[in-house]
């Protein structure tokens, strides 16, 4: 039987399983790496060392799956979105990248939103605002900050982009990615030409990539270098992926009207196929063909989640049990007994855009401990999810079933809650890891296993469970979501308040 490579470049790890065209996993490894924080609000990575998470991944993958390399027909690559990296002639790093967190550009995004281009009907129906993590705004950051480094880039591309160079050679970008994050427009428009001039950018097109590659579309075969890094042969063919989340569609086998990708990991990320072009203030898209050739998808999203769980684990101690703590956060009611996170812990993606929001925890008492901390952090990242879930229903798409991927799905309590807090089934897939199966389906695809990636999900996508939503507690949550949504323009009016005081009235 053929084999194919998913791969998964995370914000953590880069992740790397070898799979059957059935959607078996036989074998998997992961390679971790480093964040560095150089100040708040900012988040930097150094290519090299996903290059060298990549050829150790993969290596491993295929040792752990016992099989010839020969027999691996294709590979393809999902990676986080909006990770800009800056590179010469050669496809050279020039300094480490700007990471897809990273909101330093948020001067940057309120200058691109000033513009009102057209280009912006992807944010939020032209209202915006426009997010600070994506290509323009962190690329005029440079242009204004790093001018000398700007001016010497030959490429200024992304973290997917930079992996498939290095793979094959051949400098190409995403669709997905260009279309999601450079206000590139598939079908009308193109390249947006007169948002660049309107910023004094029009240098910014010679440095992105000239050529655009859909998902599913072979890019070319390993080179002879890439093909040793990886331990595999240059009979090898590189299928082009995308964005993580974007490819986690296909794993989950999220493809049409009505379903919800809910994909899991430092952050939620939510994705649904809408039946034609569909904008609305609060959300993101919809972007044409970025997933499946004549389906449109429609964003939301949530800056930190896992994060946020990660974070409160190194509070409280390097010696917690996250199995204990989830067993004592199930004994606690809905609602935390008062206690209520807005989950904004690196800012807000939507509905609100919001790079300055911080979080918070409102209610605390004297009674509360670590699982009511723990359990009402799960429930602000539900609330937040559910917010977006509001958003797409004000725009005319009812979601009526959830299917998650990702570290959430590994737990029963996170699952149970974002099936109560947003009324409707959630399925779990057999294999958790979407954005890897996905990029493995691609992969298929790519080398002639499947006529389309709709017949490719058919074959490696499998439900493992359904969580039903609890009648009651969804009530009880209902109560609850109101105070929630009243946290965040009042913990807004009092941060404009606080500036008033810092720098006079305006």
């Amino acid at each position: 039987m053929p084999h194919v490579i998913g791969i998964d470049g995370g914000t953590e790890s880069l992740r790397a399983h070898v799979f059957d065209i059935t959607g078996r996993s036989v074998g998997g490894a992961v390679s971790y790496y480093d964040t560095v924080f150089p100040a708040p609000g900012r988040a930097e990575q150094d290519p090299r060392d996903w290059w060298r998470a990549l050829g150790e991944a993969v290596r491993g993958a295929v040792r752990s799956a016992a099989i010839d390399a020969r027999d691996i027909t294709a590979l393809a690559l999902d990676t986080t979105s909006a990770t800009v990296v800056v590179a010469d002639e050669a496809g050279n790093p020039l300094r480490s990248a700007i990471l897809w967190m990273d909101v330093r550009a948020s001067e940057e995004a309120s200058a691109v939103l000033r513009t009102s281009d057209t280009a912006l009907q992807l944010n939020g129906a032209g209202a915006g605002p426009v997010s600070p993590e994506w290509m323009i705004p962190k690329a005029l950051w440079l242009k204004h900050h790093e001018r000398a480094l700007y001016d010497r880039a030959a490429t200024i591309c992304e973290y997917q982009d930079f992996m498939v160079r290095s793979l094959t050679g051949r400098n190409v970008a995403s669709l997905t990615n260009a279309s999601i994050r450079w206000h590139y427009r598939n079908r009308d428009g193109g390249w947006p030409d007169r948002l660049l001039a309107a910023l004094d950018l029009e240098d910014l097109r010679s440095k992105w990539p000239s050529e655009i590659i859909a998902p599913g579309e072979v890019v070319g075969p390993l080179t002879a270098a890439a093909a040793d890094h990886l331990g595999l042969t240059t009979s090898t063919l590189v299928v082009q992926g995308g964005a993580d989340a974007f490819i986690g569609m296909i794993g989950l086998g999220v493809a049409r009207v009505g379903q919800l990708a809910l994909v899991t990991g430092s952050s939620h990320l939510q994705l649904a196929v809408t039946g034609g072009p569909t904008s609305a203030p609060g959300l993101w898209g919809s972007y044409a063909d970025v997933v499946y050739p004549n389906r449109h998808v429609l964003e939301g999203g949530q800056s930190a989640s896992g994060s946020m769980i990660a974070w409160l684990c190194r509070f409280i101690g390097p010696d917690v049990d996250l199995q204990q703590l989830n067993h004592e956060a199930a004994e606690l009611p809905p609602g935390s007994e008062g206690l209520i996170v807005l989950d904004h812990f690196q800012g807000n993606r939507t509905p609100y855009t919001d790079a300055l929001s911080r979080g918070a925890l409102v209610g605390l008492s004297l009674r509360h401990g670590r699982a009511h901390v723990f359990r009402a952090m799960i429930e602000g990242i539900c609330f937040g999810t559910r917010s977006i879930l509001d958003a797409m229903n004000a725009a005319g798409l009812r979601v009526d079933e959830i299917v998650v991927g990702g570290g959430a799905s590994r737990s029963p309590l996170w699952l149970q809650i974002h099936a109560d807090t947003a009324n409707v089934p959630v399925k779990v897939t057999k294999f958790a890891d979407a954005p890897v199966l996905g990029s493995a389906i691609l992969a298929a695809v790519g080398a002639g296993e499947f006529p389309d990636i709709d017949a490719g999900i058919s074959a490696m996508v499998g439900i493992d469970r359904v969580i039903e939503p609890d009648r009651a507690n969804a009530s009880r949550y209902l109560e609850i979501m109101d105070r929630y949504n009243r946290l965040y323009p009042a913990l807004r009016a009092w941060r404009e308040a606080d500036l008033i005081v810092e720098r006079g009235p305006l």
